[in-house]
């Protein structure tokens, strides 16, 4: 029996390293449409998520500090309705996923690559989780 429920469309976002942009996304779309999206993230390799995209996380009250860092092949085995890569490494070494019916390319830079004193670092993170922020909104309508 069902409760007439439409399901909800599984979203995966990859980055290099699953530490910054991906992981803001996923917490973002999380936030954002829950109800209708089931967000993942990954990367080419794992680390760690990055503890300035945490702390600019948390400035808008989305905990991303136990989001797990993951790698393509974690998911391999899940089908995913888009897929969404956020930087141009990330692009180029996609694989074609099975059962995805949409790829799309969001390019940011890299926020942990950025220099300076801390605050110029986290205005740096702030800018790329606002603009990630905004194409998130954009998708979901």
């Amino acid at each position: 029996m069902t409760d007439g429920a439409t399901p909800r469309k599984k979203i995966l976002f990859l980055c290099i390293h699953n530490s910054c942009r991906s992981q803001m996304a996923e917490g973002l779309l999380r936030e954002l449409a829950s109800d209708r999206f089931e967000a993942f993230s990954a990367g080419l390799e794992a680390t760690r998520v990055h503890p300035m995209a945490a702390r600019v996380m948390a400035e808008r009250g989305i905990d991303v500090s136990q989001q797990h860092s993951k790698t393509i092949g974690d998911l391999a085995d899940q089908e995913f309705a888009c897929v969404v890569t956020t930087c141009s490494e990330a692009q180029e070494a996609c694989p074609t996923w099975h059962g995805t019916a949409e790829m799309l390319h969001w390019p940011f830079p890299d926020p942990a690559a950025a220099a300076g004193a801390e605050e110029e670092r986290l205005a740096q993170f702030r800018a790329i989780r606002d603009a990630i922020e905004a194409r998130i909104k954009a998708f979901v309508g």
